[in-house]
C-alpha cells in the first residue's frame, strides 16, 4: 500500500465579496487550470502577495537585526570551489 498524502490543516479562513462577474470568470480559471476554487484563489493572492513584497527596497530593522545584517555585510566573501573553477574556464561566449 502506498503512502497517503497528509491532510494540511489550515489555520485562518479568508472571507471575501465579489462581484458576480469576477467570481465567474475566477471560477472559469480554475476550472481551466485543473484545480477547485478556493486552491485557485489562494494560490493566486499568494503569488501576488509574493511578487508585491519581492520589490520592495526598504526594510526596518530593529537595532538588533540590524547589528545582525551589519555584521553578515561585514564578513570577507566567501567563494565556493566550484564557482572559482568555473570562473577559471574560458567562456563558451568568446
Amino acid at each position: 500500500m502506498g503512502a497517503q498524502p497528509t491532510k494540511q490543516t489550515r489555520e485562518h479562513r479568508w472571507n471575501l465579496r465579489v462581484d458576480r462577474e469576477e467570481d465567474e470568470i475566477v471560477r472559469a480559471a480554475s476550472t481551466a487550470a485543473g484545480t477547485n476554487y478556493s486552491n485557485f484563489v489562494r494560490d493566486a493572492a499568494v503569488t501576488e502577495a509574493q511578487r508585491i513584497l519581492a520589490d520592495r527596497t526598504e526594510f526596518l530593522l530593529d537595532e538588533e537585526e540590524w547589528r545582525q545584517l551589519n555584521e553578515l555585510l561585514d564578513r570577507p566573501p566567501r567563494v565556493p570551489p566550484g564557482l572559482r573553477d568555473l570562473f577559471s574556464r574560458p567562456s563558451v561566449f568568446e
